[in-house]
């Protein structure tokens, strides 16, 4: 597996983290009634993320938030892969992506202002040189 791939694979596995991070306290806050629910509007008297406490609202934020990067990191992971053109360089920017996604949890949860916005765009801007590394 490349080094690419393996970043990826522990990507997906930090979602999974993520998941728990958010649905634990999720679930401890409002009951597993509500979120087990199917989360009509006509029965709800706002959205989930509007009802749980702050930290969990933060963290629900950065899960999603994940999930949309994820999209961008696996295309340059993907592509890489089979043009074969992976390199030193391009492992590299995947291992900082991963860095600041792991980041990127707490510096949301705890509201590090502009600290969650400059990891992120570590983390944004890796997964663009990826991409244009496999085009050219």
């Amino acid at each position: 597996m490349t080094p690419e791939l393996t970043v990826l694979v522990l990507a997906a596995l930090l979602q999974v983290v993520q998941f728990a991070l958010f649905s634990i306290p999720a679930n401890m806050e409002l009951g597993t009634g509500k979120t087990a629910s199917p989360r009509d509007p006509q029965r709800m008297d706002k959205p989930l993320m509007e009802q749980v406490s702050i930290r969990t609202g933060r963290l629900g934020r950065a899960f999603n938030n994940h999930f949309e990067a994820l999209i961008l990191f696996t295309i340059a992971v993907v592509a890489l892969s089979i043009s074969d053109q992976g390199n030193g360089y391009t492992a590299t920017l995947a291992w900082i992506y991963l860095l600041a996604r792991v980041l990127y949890i707490p510096a949301y949860a705890f509201g590090w202002v502009p600290w969650r916005s400059l990891i992120f765009a570590f983390g944004f801007f890796a997964t663009v040189l990826m991409l244009l590394a496999a085009l050219f």
